[in-house]
């Protein structure tokens, strides 16, 4: 069962977006070889074991539009999947030979444990501006777009400056791709994503678009905080409230400028790199990443 769970997730496939970041960063340099392969299997398995575990928590029950591992093998099933493939990753990483990188892996791996401790701690409140948010953000996304860059980079053998740059570059997508996927749960097409409307919302997670369009209309907070604090944050009429809010403040407008930002940014640091097609293919990573649809 652990190696069907973990087998049924890999197989739905996914965006592979870590793993073309170790291949993009590595080609920046001397290029792609077994190394830097094993870097960006790993980078895939460890984002695959926290959403297996993201899964379970959040009692999920599609993941890329098809029934979630847990749904089909179970919650314990599940659990032991996702600590298989977190091994089989940190495995990889070890047998490529790069020290640093393991270390690095590793801190990695505390701060996206913060980052969930932290999102766990918020559950079903809703907080005074977007400090928190931020630091959820840059622990459970963008800590492992800045890993996936800097060991592509490091594979590559790129020197450190180059290196850095990579790695900020990963910082600046990370949060721009989780900025967007707040959007797109809010105002999406959910039969493309293959995921709910609202889940965030259904979780008691509040995302940027709501805390923008809380800060615009006070009774909208008033609204979710009876709401949360009734855990009836799926109810069809709230949803609706929320939806006509988005809409009036112009929410999901400025989450999406907030991504777009973060993208010129992004691709403006792969400007100190060496120009080629590598380097070409990593800004239109970026700037996928306000355009995607799922």
């Amino acid at each position: 069962p652990m190696r069907g769970a973990a087998m049924h997730l890999l197989r739905q496939g996914g965006k592979r977006l870590r793993p073309m970041c170790v291949a993009l960063a590595a080609r920046v340099g001397t290029g792609f070889d077994r190394r830097a392969r094993d870097l960006a299997v790993a980078a895939e398995l460890i984002h695959d074991a926290t959403l297996l575990h993201d899964d379970v928590v959040d009692l999920g029950d599609l993941r890329r539009g098809a029934p979630a591992a847990r749904v089909v093998y179970g919650n314990t099933a599940s659990i032991f999947a996702g600590d298989w493939l977190l091994v089989e990753g940190i495995t990889r990483i070890r047998r490529t030979g790069f020290d640093d990188l393991l270390d690095r892996s590793l801190v990695v791996l505390r701060q996206m444990l913060a980052g969930e401790a932290l999102q766990l701690a918020m559950r079903a409140k809703v907080p005074q501006g977007t400090e928190a948010y931020f630091q959820v953000v840059e622990g459970k996304t963008a800590s492992l777009f800045r890993w996936a860059l800097f060991a592509g980079a490091r594979a590559g053998g790129l020197g450190e400056a180059e290196c850095a740059l990579l790695e900020g570059y990963g910082a600046k997508l990370g949060v721009a791709f989780q900025v967007m996927d707040d959007v797109l749960d809010l105002v999406g097409d959910h039969s493309e994503m293959g995921k709910e409307a609202f889940s965030d919302l259904r979780e008691g997670k509040l995302t940027h678009p709501l805390m923008v369009a809380i800060e615009r209309d006070p009774r909208l907070r008033d609204l979710l905080i009876e709401a949360l604090a009734a855990g009836d944050a799926t109810d069809p009429s709230l949803h609706r409230a929320v939806s006509a809010a988005l809409r009036t403040t112009g929410a999901a407008d400025e989450s999406r400028a907030l991504a777009q930002r973060l993208v010129r940014e992004a691709v403006a640091t792969l400007h100190a790199l060496p120009p080629g097609r590598a380097r070409d293919a990593l800004a239109d990573v970026a700037v996928s990443m306000v355009d995607r649809r799922k």
